[in-house]
C-alpha cells in the first residue's frame, strides 16, 4: 500500500506507521518502507538512520538486498521498517541514470523472502521518481487528506500520476483508500470538507475519521507510534479501526472500486 499526497503536512507519516503498528498488533506481519528523506517513520519507529546505517537508499541506487536494511520495530512484535536517511535526498537525482529506475523498489520487495501479510510505503511529499518508485511497486494507494481549506487542492495531479504510473508501468494500481486526517469535529470546516471528499470519491473513503490530536503528534518524539505511547487515547482507537477497515476491505476487495476516481478533482 503506497501512502501518498504531494501536499506536506497531512498526515502521510503518521498515518503509515500508526496503520501499520494497528495492523501488526492484531496479529499481521507488517513491513514500512520509508521513503521520505526527512526519516520521519523511521524516527517514529523507533529505528536508527543516522547516515551510515544500511537503508533504503542502498537498495535502490547500490541493489542492495531489502533484507539487508530491513530492522525489526522493538516496541511491536511482526513490524519492521526499512530506514530512510539523509542519503535519499541525492536519489532522485542518482536514480535518473540507472537502468529501470522506475521499478527499482518494486525489483526488491519481489526478491524480498520473508512473510509479509502488508507493506506499507510512505511517500515524499513530492511526485519525483521515489514516489514514482513506491506506485510501481504498490497493488493500492491510500491518500491522506486532511480537513482543512484546500484538502482537495493538488489533488488531481496526484490521481493524473497514478493514472499515468497505471497506464504504462503498473495496471493493477488502483486508489483503494481515503482516510481523512485531523479532523476536529468541533468546526462547521471539518465536516464540509468531509462531505466534500466523500462526494467525490464515497467508496474510498473510509467511515473511520483521524481526529485532531496531541497525543498522535507527541509520539514520534518519543520514537513511538501512538498505539504504544498512548494505547487508550483516540488517536490509538480511532488508527486501531481504520485499520480494522483496511483489513476487512482487503479481505473482500470486490467491494472496492466501484466508482472510478480518474479525473476527479
Amino acid at each position: 500500500m503506497v501512502v501518498a499526497n504531494q501536499k506536506g503536512g497531512v498526515g502521510k507519516t503518521t498515518s503509515t506507521v500508526n496503520l501499520a503498528a494497528s495492523l501488526a498488533l492484531h496479529g499481521a506481519r507488517v513491513l514500512v518502507v520509508d521513503l521520505d528523506p526527512q526519516g520521519n517513520a523511521s524516527t517514529a519507529l523507533g529505528i536508527d538512520h543516522h547516515s551510515d546505517v544500511p537503508s533504503i537508499y542502498d537498495v535502490l541506487v547500490d541493489s542492495r538486498p531489502l533484507s539487508e536494511v530491513v530492522q525489526p520495530v522493538k516496541d511491536v512484535e511482526g513490524l519492521f521498517c526499512a530506514p530512510a536517511t539523509i542519503d535519499l535526498a541525492g536519489a532522485e537525482i542518482e536514480l535518473v541514470s540507472l537502468v529501470a529506475r522506475e521499478s527499482r523498489l518494486q525489483r526488491a520487495l519481489s526478491a524480498y523472502e520473508q512473510p509479509l501479510d502488508y507493506v506499507l510505503i510512505d511517500c515524499p511529499p513530492s511526485l519525483g521518481l521515489l514516489t514514482v518508485n513506491a506506485l510501481v511497486a504498490g497493488a493500492e494507494v491510500v491518500i491522506p487528506i486532511q480537513c482543512e481549506y484546500y484538502a482537495l487542492e493538488g489533488l488531481g495531479q496526484l490521481l493524473r500520476n497514478v493514472d499515468l504510473v497505471k497506464g504504462h508501468l503498473n495496471p493493477t494500481l488502483h486508489i483503494s483508500t481515503i482516510l481523512l486526517t485531523m479532523y476536529d469535529g468541533r468546526t462547521r470546516l471539518a465536516s464540509q470538507v468531509a462531505e466534500e471528499v466523500r462526494s467525490h470519491f464515497s467508496n474510498e473513503v473510509l467511515r473511520t475519521n483521524i481526529p485532531r490530536s496531541v497525543r498522535i503528534s507527541e509520539a514520534p518524539s518519543y520514537g513511538q507510534t501512538v498505539l504504544t505511547y498512548d494505547p487508550g487515547s483516540s488517536g490509538a482507537l480511532s488508527y486501531l479501526e481504520a485499520a480494522r477497515e483496511i483489513a476487512l476491505r482487503g479481505a473482500h476487495p470486490h467491494q472496492e472500486q466501484h466508482s472510478t476516481v480518474e479525473g476527479k478533482q
